[in-house]
């Protein structure tokens, strides 16, 4: 168990905590299961495996109780204060009557009374898998309640002082009303469901649950009667394993079963649920993703590219904002951070394998592997997100699919008003070895039609699984690359095979057209022509090719990565300051990423690596580019998404400015020798590292003043400037002047001037 503190920003624009550690303790000899703090942030509860519970002194970091008596796992804590002790104190006096005794003549001391009457109020409710809840008394150190009604694990505690009650939730499916002066059940509510979580809403009128089916559902406190609408259950992953609620907030923080956390709003909880009628689910706030599992593939949104798209080892496509707004509104639709979750593409019943989106960045079309393709229609400006198609027809899982990427003339409807123009056709391949087009409807669908859609051809395409599809810039051919070691080039129009590409020894992962207007390339037997274009693959056989379309040869390979090449892409040449392309200093550039965990660029004319990059710990399924800002970003099975910013541009400034300003300083050490000007030249001679220039301007100072006529009286070296200067060096200089003055005593020609400076240091 570990204690933190949590220490808030002075400035109130910031919202940044620091967190720092305060202490470490061993709470129990077996794990931690579940935790409690109460009310007043004093007291910290502890369950564990063994059946014990612990109470802890936050501030002491010491156990004040240690309670027994569970047989099972602690499976829930709560905190709360009974009722007014005064009804339990003529609760027992009763009793007391009945036994025959009294206690009318003993003497009270109000004081200690009241002191003890308010200690005795602090209870401790613990449930356990055992289906037994224990009501603890924390002045007495002892049970003083078992309920024992429940036949499952205890998953949800909590306490209404208003009704005084508590309500427990099971994974027996239901939640019991508790009264909390004869600790006799009130209330049994069939929730039909496993429940993980329970609490109370609406000034404690209302009891909300969740558990396996993912829905948050609520219960009139009093009558048990569910208020909610019927809602579908959840998929897989969807399960709330939690429900967080502080009043101050007007939202539920629910915890799923994906790592996910989702913000429910509770404002229109504030008006009361007429009798007899139903409310909608408390909607969405905002959704927060914890982990992203594992990053299958991804893909820039909208003509901005403000959104990205990810395939996250789920059915589930997730939608997330890149743009730099603000996270401090809570109302629905306004979270626009950078990496908050916009939405949630449902429809796909199984992992989601493959993107793609076309030149706009309006339309996206998805694989999965429940063996069916899905178009999309994002609309972010509206903040909508529905599915326009869906093709089904392979008989195995999809595992590449693409989109046209060639831009409308400029001024046309189709480029004006993309959302209202889809892409002509969507061509996918599948694990079946086939390849497909699909040609997309102009009118949106219903739900009830969207299978209709037929193939306009199917061609049997490889031997094995097809893995990469890739369409050119005007969109005459395209491209699949299979696990069978080869590329075929097929014309879109008819689905006829115009080439095939063989040399990979392994199964072809990525494969990419090159864009239009791509330079020559300097192949491996020198230039080749790029005029009728250029494709790019990288494979298992950890190499990358780059081919010619003119004789389907290939024109280089490149090779440097330690597992396979799992994406490829090429890369647009680096802007300057001006933003005009540097095609002089780089040509034609290209990124890979490889089950190494690695990105490589590499210049596509001499085969060499311009940098690697490091970030991710497991293999890099995805990788992408910003074509506005050539930022390009990977991601991977370490569930990493990572943005890599090209410096090239700055780089090249930078080495530039540099070279100018070196030249300058060596034209002013060459004035400054002219103009004897030693203390000056020294000092840049050091600076610029230029031993021999520094040699000779000493061996001149030497010779100098040997002269009696030039040496200048009470001077060590001859000349004064060259003491004052000697004497002023900084410790680094100094050092690098002892360095030059041992290599130049080792030579007889050059002792006697390292001799005569070493005396004057």
């Amino acid at each position: 168990m570990r204690v933190y503190s949590l220490d808030g920003s002075e400035e109130q624009a910031s919202p940044l905590i620091t967190v720092s550690l305060l202490r470490t303790l061993k709470p129990h000899t077996t794990p931690v299961i579940t935790a409690a703090v109460d009310g007043r942030g004093t007291l910290f509860a502890t369950g564990g495996a063994d059946g014990v519970i612990k109470i802890w002194d936050i501030r002491g970091g010491y156990v004040t109780h240690t309670f027994r008596g569970h047989s099972g796992v602690i499976s829930a804590l709560l905190f709360f204060e009974a009722a007014d002790p005064n009804l339990e104190h003529q609760r027992h006096t009763k009793d007391q009557r009945k036994r025959g005794r009294s206690d009318e003549n003993v003497p009270v001391d109000k004081e200690n009374t009241q002191i003890k009457g308010e200690a005795s109020r602090f209870r401790l409710a613990s449930g356990s898998e055992d289906g037994k809840i224990r009501i603890w008394d924390l002045l007495k150190r002892k049970t003083i309640a078992i309920l024992d009604s429940h036949v499952s694990v205890i998953r949800g505690l909590c306490f209404t002082p208003t009704q005084s009650a508590v309500v427990s939730a099971s994974r027996d499916k239901t939640a019991i009303i508790w009264d909390a002066l004869t600790w006799k059940v009130r209330n049994v509510i069939p929730v039909l469901e496993g429940v993980e979580s329970v609490g109370l809403l609406a000034e404690d009128s209302l009891i909300f649950t969740g558990g396996e089916t993912g829905r948050l559902r609520l219960w009139e406190a009093r009558s048990g009667r569910e208020v909610t609408d019927e809602q579908p259950a959840g998929g897989e992953g969807d399960n709330i394993t939690q429900i967080i609620h502080n009043p101050r907030f007007n939202f539920l923080l629910c915890v799923h079963g994906d790592q996910s956390l989702v913000l429910r709003s509770t404002s229109p909880l504030s008006n009361p649920v007429p009798p007899e009628s139903t409310i909608e689910p408390p909607p969405t706030l905002c959704r927060i993703s914890g982990t992203y599992d594992e990053i299958i593939d991804l893909t820039y949104l909208t003509r901005s590219q403000s959104l990205m798209a990810l395939a996250t080892n789920s059915e589930n496509i997730r939608l997330i904002s890149l743009a730099s707004g603000s996270s401090d509104s809570t109302s629905p639709g306004t979270l626009n951070y950078f990496g908050a979750d916009v939405a949630l593409l449902e429809g796909h019943e199984d992992i989601v394998i493959c993107l793609d989106v076309d030149w706009s960045g309006c339309w996206l079309a998805t694989g999965a592997k429940d063996n069916t393709a899905r178009l999309w229609r994002i609309d972010h400006a509206n903040n909508s997100y529905e599915q326009y198609a869906t093709y089904t027809g392979h008989a195995e899982s999809l595992g590449a699919i693409s989109l046209p990427s060639q831009s409308p003339p400029a001024g046309s409807p189709a480029q004006t008003d993309p959302l209202s123009h889809p892409p002509a056709f969507v061509i996918t391949g599948s694990q079946d070895s086939t390849v497909k087009k699909w040609n997309v409807p102009k009118v949106h669908k219903s739900k009830q039609d969207t299978n209709s859609s037929r193939a306009v051809y199917t061609r049997k395409a490889h031997d094995k699984d097809i893995n990469a599809i890739s369409i050119n810039h005007n969109s005459t051919l395209f491209a699949s690359a299979s696990q069978d070691r080869t590329v075929k080039i097929w014309s879109t129009e008819e689905g006829e095979v115009q080439g095939i590409l063989r040399g990979h020894r392994r199964g072809v992962w990525s494969v990419q057209f090159a864009p239009k207007d791509t330079p020559n390339i300097s192949g491996d037997n020198g230039p080749a022509s790029a005029s009728r274009g250029l494709v790019l693959t990288g494979s298992g056989d950890k190499s990358i090719k780059i081919w010619s379309l003119t004789d389907y040869s290939c024109l280089r390979t490149f090779e440097g990565h330690s597992n396979s090449v799992l994406k490829v892409l090429w890369l647009p040449p680096p802007f300057s300051p001006d933003s005009t392309p540097l095609t002089s200093q780089r040509p034609t550039r290209i990124a890979s990423a490889g089950g190494d965990g690695l990105v490589k660029i590499w210049d596509a004319n001499t085969g060499e690596t311009a940098c690697t990059l490091d970030n991710h710990s497991d293999r890099i399924w995805a990788l992408t580019l910003n074509s506005d800002s050539s930022t390009l970003v990977s991601g991977g099975g370490d569930g990493v998404i990572t943005f890599w910013q090209d410096t090239t541009s700055d780089t090249l400034a930078a080495t530039a400015a540099a070279s100018t300003a070196r030249i300058e300083q060596e034209q002013q050490l060459t004035n400054h020798i002219h103009s004897a000007n030693y203390r000056e030249a020294i000092i840049l001679a050091l600076s610029l590292n230029h031993p021999a220039r520094l040699l000779n301007l000493f061996q001149n100072v030497v010779d100098a003043s040997s002269s009696p006529e030039e040496e200048e009286e009470g001077s060590l070296s001859g000349i004064r400037g060259v003491d004052d200067v000697l004497a002023s060096l900084a410790d680094e200089q100094l050092l690098e002047l002892m360095k030059r003055i041992r290599d130049w005593n080792t030579n007889a020609r050059t002792a006697a001037v390292a001799q005569r400076i070493l005396n004057v240091i």
